[in-house]
């Protein structure tokens, strides 16, 4: 996601001011080629996209009728264009081709008769007569004239209407992202998990792409069959179809053999006027039929395939707000919803108010809230406590209008604001993730910063709150994280506040800190409700709800749960009635317990309080401070190196390989001319014989009958098919070989990348190069690759046989050679930075789609769809831009070198006239024949060098994909995998899990500080120690920059291979990773243990009363990323994968930071007892977690300041450590110092009995 401030680079689009001339000849994109022949473009040389191309316009219509009713006026129009072109003017120039052919013919030459002006059309009535009259040179320069013209014609009607057509599918694609993007804002949060973000993703990245080639094909349909029909009736070779159609190297000469034989057979004579015209015909249908006709049914099916995607897509359920429709008529309650959020405000006079009445919620068919009864008023903080999976987060997804109210009433009056358990932080500024798209206060915006405790990470981070929080907010701790978006949930203006579990990933002074002057001051006038597992901000709370199985189990003050006989202790059996709770219910909140409180308060605030002008310099308030430098996309400049085209092709096969295909490319096209020429001399030989008869001397071929030249013309046919197919087969199976290697190999990359990979390329990026670019490896390059090496071949081809016929002809083509050079290298200047331009636009346009689905539920509470709306048409606009000035210069270059092409036939067709005449030089004897192969060669030349050239500079184009998969097969990796057989660790390393950090100086990348600086610590083995997160990043060392010695019983990690490190490491993330699967498979997905030792161990931590219960909960399906579990379950789900593992060494982040306290004892019972002979680092942010811990780490910036057992390090009342127990509370703090105490005591009486 950009949330980029607005800078508005665009410039006009050329295309606007445009007259008709400059329209259809593409005048308009001069500049632009100017532009790019001076240096690489870049995003400020994008211009506006055309008017009906916005996202807005093209975003409108309903999915039904986008691409019939928005569009359907153009494709008929342009539709009817390309009929007059294909059908009628087309078919006119292979008639003036075989009359100007005629002129050539030796019966015309000896003619005595001649006609004077005959009208065109009598002459194109009487051309298939028996009795044929010979043709005038003054008719011989108007059917020449007519050649050229018919070229010109189409030349510029088709370049203009594939431009539209490519215009047309432009916009289709454009409005179906912004209807992808608008339904996936509206999706149903049940619907999200499974495969629906993947689809989302794959149907923008890769289905919306066939609507852009799509509809230049798609008249294709109905003029192929068409065309067929006319070659029929006109040639009667009713019999030349199949799949010879799709090999365009042979199909013209097979087709041109067959109906040459047929006209033998049938006795007819051969003329070169009628073989001519045939071929003629056969070269227009070729184009038809073997191109465009397979492309159109092929691209037409495809699109066909990617709109049911859509539509079955935008039929996914969305998150409706409004009146349900009930199941039962019989229904006790009336279903009705009332969701006041930004859309419909306070009334005057009126307050914020939320009240549930027998409420009853469904989510994923199954009942997560029953019978709740609820009523909050403003000032009121209501606590939501329970165990995991209990419905505190449904809880508020029902107010919050995420899931649907199946039964009862719920009634939310005012303005919400959400605060996830799971902080959503796209990749912008920390400020853009505050204000998210809201107007910037001064003065509001310093006091949330203030509450929210995040003045002194401003002080801390570079460039204060414009420091780039990275995709996900990745460059941020986990505090940091959740800090900032509660901030984002302050700093909006609301009537109720939400807020799921914001104390868990914070420390506790941090949090006391939160709770004190964010929630119980701040928000002290709102509806507030809090969901938390944090047991000691119960006391303060107005009002506490204890949830369990989705139902109230109890609801009141803390005094009435200390009091009432309606909460036995049995019903909260979950608080921990046996430690803490039971303290906390047995204290009294006395006044001087409160006042000593908020004098430590008062003490943290002082603290961390700073002067107006120390917060104005670490917010950038008039924005004119140096902003943070954001990491681009990697960009190439210049031509592509041919070292790119070598590691493709050596991809896919060895030099030997390669060279046989080199060897197969140059057999078939000497195969291919020598047909051709072949057909010129038999044709001559053909009329010498009707005009002179057999016994006249005729060279060479005087002693070739028919049936010998039928058979050696069928032999270079066939010789051209065979060495055709088997070229085409050994080029593709390279291909293939090469995109799957290359596609492998960048997949590894990915896999063995170094973190610091992941922190700086967005997953929009990522799915950029596995999508977009390896989808044109796979399907566009082959093709463009091919056309290409075709073209070159078949061009020396023709311009050899040219030359041989006529060698004067060697002037014009190499003139134009040599202009279609320089023509070539302004447009590939362009066109490569143009492509390059395009793929890097597009990869904001996923990453931007991605981070939405992933914080979908705090989108819709803060309002933010239009914002988010907003800025994703800015994106895509920003990428049509690019796109669109990619089709234009496309077309433009296209058309100019038709132009070009057509001077040339005119060149050749006139010169022939000339010479024959004697007007230059000397009069040369012309056979038909020859002439007739020459124009056709032109001709076919015509077209084959503008598509040729197209094709070369589209190769590069598509080569710039290889290149952008190969800067990631290039990429950074992490050190080797496994270990050198000699420093190889034994197989039962590590014995002990003994842990020695020697100077350790650690830091995340080279140029960024370090994170720990000289830490020397001593981890003995069996320990149970509590610490800070990079301390615990020990497996992450190898790959990061660092000095020093970690050593794990001796045994420096830093010479050892990654797995076989991590293999001996348990590691419980605190945030839990989950895969799409089962159960088992998320447990054992290497298939190690069996189902009964699975399932024993979940017995053992009771995952499966949070579950399914019996052997069948290894079945039950985990959606992706987990999400249709609870975040508490997903981490205990981690906690069975680790006790799986059974490692000596176990680290737990936060691995119960979103449990519940009894969950959370639990857990640590069961560490204890799985654990008991290894050795476990954990960091918590709950102290208690820690507190009978052997010893405990305290760092600040990268020092160590305290280590030591809790016990020993509470006597210190200067520390660290101290004040953070205290900021607990005084009955938090002494239930803490007893279980330190005991702690303490416990170790040492081994040591005493020893002695």
């Amino acid at each position: 996601m950009r949330a980029s401030d607005s800078e508005e680079l665009w410039n006009d689009n050329p295309r606007k001011t445009a007259n008709c001339l400059s329209a259809v000849t593409f005048w308009y994109s001069l500049r632009l080629f100017r532009q790019g022949s001076k240096g690489e473009l870049d995003e400020n040389d994008l211009t506006y996209p055309p008017r009906r191309a916005q996202v807005p316009i093209s975003g409108n219509p309903s999915m039904g009728r986008v691409i019939l009713k928005a569009f359907y006026v153009d494709i008929i129009k342009y539709g009817l264009v390309l009929l007059i072109v294909e059908l009628g003017v087309r078919m006119l120039q292979p008639l003036f081709i075989g009359l100007f052919i005629r002129y050539f013919c030796a019966e015309n030459k000896n003619s005595k008769e001649r006609l004077r002006s005959p009208m065109f059309f009598a002459r194109l009535y009487h051309f298939w007569s028996p009795d044929q009259s010979p043709i005038q040179k003054s008719e011989a320069y108007f059917f020449a004239g007519g050649v050229l013209a018919c070229s010109l014609i189409v030349i510029l009607a088709i370049h203009p209407y594939m431009m539209a057509a490519l215009h047309i599918g432009m916009k289709v694609r454009i409005a179906c992202c912004s209807l992808i993007y608008r339904k996936a804002l509206r999706i149903k949060l049940s619907c999200l998990g499974g495969e629906t973000v993947g689809n989302a993703v794959n149907l923008m990245s890769n289905d919306v792409n066939r609507f852009d080639i799509a509809p230049m094909f798609l008249h294709y349909l109905w003029i192929a069959p068409s065309r067929r029909r006319e070659i029929n009736i006109l040639l009667q070779t009713s019999y030349i179809k199949g799949v010879i159609m799709s090999f365009i190297m042979f199909t013209v000469r097979s087709c041109v053999f067959l109906t040459v034989v047929s006209i033998v057979l049938s006795g007819v004579e051969i003329t070169a006027e009628n073989v001519f015209l045939i071929i003629s015909y056969y070269q227009i249908l070729r184009e038809t039929m073997t191109v465009y006709f397979p492309q159109g049914i092929a691209m037409v099916a495809e699109a066909m395939v990617s709109v049911s995607r859509i539509q079955k897509f935008m039929m996914t359920e969305e998150t409706v707000i409004g009146d349900p429709t009930p199941l039962d008529p019989s229904t006790k309650y009336k279903l009705r919803i009332v969701l006041d959020s930004e859309r419909r405000p306070l009334k005057p006079n009126d307050t914020a108010h939320i009240g549930i009445v027998h409420g009853m919620a469904i989510y994923a068919d199954e009942i997560c809230l029953e019978d709740v009864n609820l009523e909050v008023e403003p000032g009121q903080l209501t606590a939501v406590v329970g165990p995991v999976g209990a419905g505190k987060t449904c809880l508020l997804n029902l107010i919050l209008g995420e899931l649907p109210l199946f039964s009862g009433r719920l009634e939310a009056r005012g303005v919400l604001s959400f605060a996830s358990q799971e902080p959503w932080l796209f990749a912008g500024s920390i400020r853009q993730n505050i204000l998210f798209g809201r107007e910037f206060e001064l003065e509001r915006y310093r006091e949330v910063v203030k509450v929210c405790a995040l003045t002194r990470d401003f002080l801390i981070l570079p460039y204060g709150d414009r420091s780039i929080v990275g995709e996900r907010g990745i460059s941020l701790s986990g505090g940091q994280r959740a800090r900032v978006n509660l901030a984002r949930a302050v700093y909006k203006r609301a009537d109720i506040y939400l807020l799921d579990d914001p104390l868990s990933a914070v420390d506790i002074h941090v949090g006391q800190q939160l709770f004190d002057n964010c929630i119980r001051t701040y928000l002290k006038d709102k509806v507030v409700i809090l969901v938390t597992h944090q047991l000691q901000y119960l006391k303060r709370a107005d009002q506490i709800i204890m949830l369990e199985n989705g139902m109230i189990k109890g609801k009141g003050t803390y005094s009435e749960f200390l009091f009432s006989r309606n909460s036995p202790s049995s019903d909260c059996r979950w608080w921990g009635v046996e430690s803490s709770f039971a303290h906390l219910m047995e204290e009294q909140v006395s006044a001087s317990a409160a006042a000593s409180e908020d004098n430590d308060v008062d003490r943290i605030i002082r603290a961390v309080s700073i002067s107006s002008a120390a917060f104005n310099s670490m917010i950038d308030i008039e924005g004119l401070k140096k902003k943070p430098d954001v990491l681009g996309e990697m960009r190439t400049v210049g031509s592509v190196d041919s070292s790119v085209y070598k590691e493709y092709f050596k991809a896919g096969a060895n030099w030997c390989f390669i060279i046989i295909m080199v060897c197969f490319f140059l057999l078939a096209q000497v195969c291919a001319s020598i047909s051709d020429f072949f057909l010129s001399k038999w044709v001559n030989l053909e009329e010498l014989r009707n005009h002179y008869g057999t016994g006249e001397a005729m060279g060479v071929y005087d002693n070739l009958s028919q049936t010998t030249c039928i058979f050696m013309y069928a032999g270079t046919i066939l010789s051209t098919m065979v060495v055709a197919i088997t070229r085409s087969i050994i080029f593709f199976t390279i291909c293939m070989r090469s995109s799957i290697k290359l596609h492998d190999e960048m997949f590894k990359r990915i896999i063995c990348a170094s973190m610091r990979f992941f922190n700086v390329n967005t997953s929009g990026r990522i799915l950029n190069r596995f999508s977009k670019d390896m989808g044109a490896v796979d399907e566009l390059l082959p093709y463009a690759f091919i056309d290409t090496v075709q073209f070159s071949l078949n061009l020396v081809g023709a311009i050899v046989i040219v030359s041989i016929l006529d060698v004067y002809l060697l002037i014009p083509t190499s003139i134009m050679l040599v202009v279609f050079y320089f023509l070539r290298r302004i447009y590939l200047k362009t066109s490569r930075s143009v492509k390059r331009l395009e793929g890097i636009t597009r990869s904001p346009v996923f990453a931007h789609l991605n981070a939405t689905l992933q914080g979908l539920p705090t989108i819709r509470s803060n309002g933010a769809e239009q914002i988010l709306v907003r800025e994703f048409d800015k994106l895509q606009d920003v990428h049509s831009s690019a796109w669109f000035m990619f089709l234009y210069t496309s077309r433009a270059f296209g058309l100019w070198l038709d132009l070009i092409c057509t001077l040339y036939i005119g060149v050749v067709t006139y010169s022939f006239v000339f010479v024959a005449d004697g007007n230059v030089f000397r009069v040369l004897d012309f056979p038909g024949s020859d002439v007739g192969l020459a124009i056709t060669q032109c001709i076919g030349l015509s077209g084959l060098i503008q598509w040729g050239m197209r094709q070369s500079a589209e190769l590069e184009n598509q080569m710039t994909s290889v290149e952008r998969v190969l800067e990631f097969t290039r990429i950074e990796l992490e050190p080797d995998l496994e270990s050198t057989p000699d420093k190889k660790p034994p197989s039962a390393w590590p014995r002990h899990g003994k842990i020695e950090f020697v100077d350790t100086v650690m830091r995340y990348s080279p140029h960024e500080p370090p994170v720990l600086k000289n830490i020397n610590v001593v981890v003995n083995p069996m320990e149970k120690d509590g610490c800070r997160q990079v301390l615990v990043d020990f497996g992450a060392v190898p790959t990061s920059p660092f000095k020093g010695q970690i050593l794990v019983d001796n045994l420096d990690i830093s010479v050892i291979g990654i797995h076989d490190l991590r293999r001996k490491v348990s590691i419980i993330p605190q945030e839990p990773v989950l895969f799409s699967g089962t159960l088992r498979y998320n447990l054992d997905p290497f298939n190690e243990y069996d189902d009964e030792t699975i399932y024993a161990t979940l017995i053992d931590v009771e995952v499966k009363t949070a579950m399914v219960h019996g052997p069948d909960c290894l079945n039950y399906m985990v959606l992706e990323g987990g999400s249709n579990i609870s975040v508490g379950e997903r981490q205990m789900v981690c906690l069975v994968r680790a006790i799986l593992r059974n490692n000596k060494i176990l680290v737990m982040d936060e691995a119960t930071a979103n449990v519940d306290s009894l969950t959370d004892k639990f857990i640590q019972k069961t560490i204890r007892l799985k654990f008991a002979h290894c050795t476990v680092l954990t960091i918590a942010h709950r102290l208690h977690t820690v507190m009978d811990s052997d010893k405990v780490l305290v760092m600040d910036a990268g020092n160590v300041m305290e280590f030591d057992h809790p016990h020993v390090l509470l006597q210190n009342s200067e520390g660290i450590f101290y004040d953070m127990v205290r900021n607990t509370g005084a009955a938090m703090a002494d239930t803490l110092r007893t279980i330190a105490k005991e702690s303490y005591a416990a170790r040492q009486k081994p040591t005493a009995s020893s002695a």
